[in-house]
């Protein structure tokens, strides 16, 4: 039996973005990444976050206990979706790169790398009008500043200009409103919290606190990577997935699946 996954992506992403990995990751594992709606073939569906939910949601419910990974915006549609259903549906999380809130506050320093709650606020407003220059920004910072990804940062450009700001607005303002920090600590199956040293988006404190949060949780660290350990170091991120299934004895002939990474 191959165990199933569902990969959820990022804001502004599509989910063929995961294709490097599930072709590294083998046989042994069911690999599935839907576009979520107001993205890549779905740009035309309108809902916000709440719609991405919907559909990740549907896919567990489908899939048989599936392993979670999400990125980005995706974690976010992973924590959303346990805080309505709960953890029973899954068998296990992997998060990649993101905070379970966007906005710093009083009583919260991990938010945004070097952006204050005025100005994330304000990102709302330019995403229609600024797409083709946010779209060149968001490239370059989703990646450390060494790295040399697959694909190139041209190709994710041009990936980005071709989506419908007017539906990715309502996804952010979301996401940017979202607060899911309580539901941290009601997580209780095994998960992977994975980070990029370099990441210009989030600090590893994050990953740290999540998993200082979560019962079942561990950390991950990528040496070279920012805010797409799976983008840019997808060998070392396929053998961390690999290691961590084998961990819980969900896929056997292990070996196998790292001999493919």
């Amino acid at each position: 039996m191959s165990l199933p996954v569902l990969f959820l992506h990022g804001w502004a992403m599509r989910g063929d973005l995961f294709d490097e990995v599930a072709r590294r990751l083998g046989p042994g594992f069911d690999c599935h990444a839907p576009d979520l709606p107001g993205h890549g073939s779905r740009a035309d569906q309108p809902g916000g976050l709440e719609a991405c939910v919907d559909l990740a949601c549907d896919w567990i419910t489908r899939l048989d206990r599936p392993l979670v990974i999400g990125w980005s915006m995706g974690a976010g549609v992973a924590w959303r979706s346990i805080a309505r259903r709960g953890t029973a549906g899954i068998r296990g999380l992997v998060t990649i790169d993101m905070s379970p809130r966007m906005l710093p506050a009083d009583d919260w320093d991990m938010g945004m790398i070097a952006s204050g709650a005025e100005a994330i606020l304000a990102t709302s407003d330019k995403i229609i009008p600024e797409w083709p220059r946010m779209s060149g920004s968001i490239a370059r910072t989703m990646y450390a500043r060494t790295s040399d990804p697959q694909p190139s940062r041209q190709a994710i450009e041009g990936m980005l200009l071709a989506q419908d700001p007017r539906h990715l607005r309502p996804v952010w303002d979301d996401l940017v409103a979202m607060d899911v920090r309580d539901t941290i600590a009601g997580i209780d199956v095994p998960y992977l919290v994975c980070t990029g040293a370099d990441s210009r988006l989030y600090r590893e404190d994050v990953a740290q606190w999540i998993a200082a949060e979560a019962s079942q949780a561990q950390v991950a660290r990528f040496a070279q990577s920012g805010h797409s350990p799976h983008l840019e170091e997808p060998e070392a991120f396929c053998d961390a997935i690999c290691r961590f299934v084998a961990a819980q004895g969900w896929v056997s002939h292990i070996h196998e699946q790292e001999d493919q990474t």
